[in-house]
């Protein structure tokens, strides 16, 4: 009885209690996706083979993000074939120099460069790979176990770069805490003025000072980011004299 008078006299609590347990359903369910998301993409990293681009066929061109297509015949290949795969090879190369050439790019997704992340080392080891197994000429690939290597090697590398990309942009700086994300903020702030040809030398060079020094201890720039925008700035500051 005491059940049926208690339910009688709170009846209204069923309305935030059922929206409460939806959006904790929901909730669930997002983090079960997510997770899910996670193992196919580290799934596609350890089989490359099974990613999407058919890698048990050689190649016969090339789509817009540097993934192999590849012809019918498995047993078949041609120099034609070895100099698209090192065109794919060069896509994927250009558009990690994109970042590298790029300290502001690299400040708005700083999990390019942070080897804690599993992704990220993920990628740089298959470009490393990719990159050790690259033929001076197509001419130098004369086996069948060769070709195979340096083609799945060169999708692994695309692979791996489309997955870390692809996370670098969706999480941005949310693994920093919020002072530390105002630092990166202020960073990218200074690297602005520091390429902003309307500042002075001398502004110029503090705000790239004042740039290296908010990054430090949040991320580490590869040597040819820094050397990059130091020759950017020097020229800017000698075309301005």
């Amino acid at each position: 009885m005491q059940f049926w008078e208690f339910v009688g006299t709170y009846w209204w609590l069923a309305f935030p209690l059922a929206g409460i347990v939806g959006g904790w359903g929901r909730a669930v369910s997002m983090n079960n996706e997510r997770r899910h998301q996670r193992r196919i993409e580290m799934y596609k990293l350890q089989h490359p083979e099974v990613a999407g681009s058919g890698m048990s066929t050689p190649v016969s061109s090339t789509d817009s993000v540097g993934h192999l297509n590849l012809a019918k015949d498995p047993q078949e290949f041609t120099t034609s074939d070895v100099d698209k795969a090192t065109d794919a090879h060069d896509a994927v190369n250009r558009r990690w120099l994109d970042y590298e050439l790029d300290v502001g790019k690299l400040i708005d997704f700083p999990m390019m460069t942070d080897v804690r992340e599993p992704l990220t080392v993920a990628f740089l080891r298959a470009k490393r790979d990719a990159d050790a197994l690259r033929p001076v000429t197509a001419q130098e690939i004369t086996s069948k176990i060769r070709w195979d290597d340096y083609r799945n090697a060169v999708n692994a590398y695309a692979v791996a770069f489309d997955i870390a990309e692809k996370e670098a942009k969706r999480i941005k700086d949310t693994a920093f805490s919020e002072p530390q994300r105002q630092r990166l903020n202020t960073a990218r702030k200074l690297v602005n003025i520091a390429e902003n040809e309307a500042a002075s030398p001398a502004e110029r060079q503090t705000a790239y000072k004042r740039a290296r020094h908010e990054l430090e201890g949040l991320m580490v720039l590869p040597d040819i980011t820094t050397a990059a925008l130091e020759q950017k700035i020097a020229t800017m500051i000698e075309g301005g004299k």
